[in-house]
């Protein structure tokens, strides 16, 4: 691990994680070897022999052993898979986001702290498998009755996304011509589902092109892109995107939306390289910031719908996904503790980010800021006020109270209404302090401008007979008689 002092705190203190069982042996710093280090739990305290000068660089290096935790569930429940495939071979990887990388091996396991210049991973593995992780593979050497696999990643990357892949794989190599140039695209499956992934995972190339023009560029054109076969569901695993969907369309054969439309690509192969942009190349300090990660990613899906099959089919798709939406506690989680907020940063953050582009009403400026998002916070970690404040800059709207809403609270707008002649009275309530959203009328071109006080709007005989909110809102809409 490399690392610079950036201040001249006076504490010559370094942490470092790492979770038990696993232990630390040995430290070196610039290849003389530390003998001050004391173990907290999970944390390892290693104290500097000599004071370090503001600017300088150094080098750590760490021996560690042990066996690591093995996931119960995963991805879900973190840790180690050691499985057998269908052939009853060896099979295995590494699943932790959440738990953290730490689980395995020595980190500072904070989500705001990437090693800069990325990381290489070395797999020593039994001639007959094949090891494949994270960017692209520097060497293959074969070593008395062993094979060593190298693998390099350049850019930053996220702790939880390092991930190795051991089994009997083998690779199927593709391109795509994308916004910077060529993209190297190769698959990783193993050896009985070639044919399987030559049909399934052209997907891939679609959905490059379809968030590179929504977002931008593919953030790591220099590590390439790839699907490796897993034996766990999936995860966003930067450049090495773990893929154990069975080759079907769905999520595991099965629609989230309950609108049709999800039946009708891979939910693994979109939402996980969804996280591409928005997760790995935009990073959130801390995990309860995590909607920034999902619900953009699961948005995603819902701009993939509709680049395929069309504006409507992607509004039917994020509109379908709102009865997953619990309510339960705010997007955002307590910061400072490790902790995310509801499981709503999903469909929730995918409907907030639905309801803040027809409010826009300008589908190419929203195109643009989501772009621009992803050029702004290139390869940064952010916070969620960072992506709230962007958002109001680029759009010219005043969002401060829309977010506190949709994020902070559990409170859905409701539009209170009640028909008075050849007007209509409407006024918001269960909002925030502030909270003025317009909303648009069901089908027409008409837009009200509610705010907590009563206002009055004359509409024509048929607006009033058939009052409805334009369905892309999400808002509740109650009549008083």
């Amino acid at each position: 691990m490399e690392f610079e002092v950036i201040s001249n705190s006076g504490s010559q203190l370094f942490q470092i994680d790492l979770q038990q069982p696993m232990k630390i042996d040995k430290i070196y710093l610039d290849g003389n070897e530390i003998k001050n280090f004391i173990r907290e739990g999970n944390v390892y305290f290693v104290e500097f022999d000599k004071k370090l000068k503001k600017n300088s660089k150094h080098k750590l290096a760490m021996n560690f052993s042990g066996h690591p935790i093995i996931a119960v569930n995963p991805p879900w429940d973190g840790g180690w898979i050691f499985k057998k495939d269908d052939e009853g071979r060896p099979w295995m990887t590494v699943a932790c986001q959440g738990l953290g990388a730490s689980v395995w091996f020595p980190n500072k396991d904070y989500q705001g702290d990437e090693p800069d210049k990325g990381a290489s991973v070395t797999l020593i593995v039994d001639k007959d498998l094949v090891g494949v992780s994270n960017g692209k593979l520097l060497s293959k050497n074969e070593i008395r009755n062993k094979t060593v696999y190298k693998w390099e990643v350049k850019n930053p990357i996220n702790n939880y996304n390092i991930a190795p892949y051991i089994g009997h794989y083998k690779q199927i190599e593709d391109s795509f011509l994308g916004e910077k140039g060529n993209l190297e695209v190769d698959y990783w499956v193993l050896d009985y589902n070639v044919e399987k992934a030559k049909k399934q995972f052209p997907q891939a190339k679609t959905m490059l092109a379809s968030f590179e023009y929504w977002f931008g560029p593919y953030p790591f054109y220099e590590d390439g892109y790839k699907l490796v076969e897993a034996p766990h569901l999936g995860m966003e695993h930067q450049s090495g995107i773990a893929y154990g969907n069975f080759f079907m369309d769905g999520y595991l054969g099965s629609d989230l939306s309950n609108s049709g439309w999800g039946l009708k690509w891979d939910f693994i192969i979109i939402h996980e390289s969804g996280h591409e942009w928005f997760g790995n190349n935009i990073t959130t300090n801390e995990v309860a910031d995590m909607w920034v990660h999902e619900g953009f990613t699961s948005y995603s899906e819902t701009l993939f719908t509709e680049s395929l099959f069309g504006k409507e089919a992607g509004r039917d798709y994020v509109i379908g996904t709102r009865r997953s939406i619990q309510n339960d506690i705010p997007l955002i989680g307590k910061y400072g503790v490790n902790q995310e907020g509801s499981s709503d940063i999903y469909y929730k953050g995918s409907n907030m980010i639905h309801t803040f582009r027809n409010w826009l009403n300008d589908d190419e400026r929203f195109r643009q800021i989501l772009r621009g998002m992803n050029e702004t916070f290139y390869h940064k970690t952010v916070t969620s006020k960072e992506i709230e404040e962007y958002m109001s800059a680029e759009s010219g709207l005043e969002l401060t109270a829309f977010f506190n809403q949709y994020l902070r609270t559990t409170q859905i707008p409701t539009l209170e209404y009640k028909v008075d002649g050849n007007s209509i009275l409407y006024r918001w309530t269960n909002t925030v302090e502030g909270f003025e959203m317009p909303l648009k009328l069901a089908n027409s071109e008409i837009w009200i401008y509610p705010t907590s006080n009563w206002k009055e709007e004359v509409l024509e005989e048929n607006l009033l007979k058939t009052f409805q909110i334009d369905r892309n809102f999400l808002v509740y809409i109650q009549q008083i008689k």
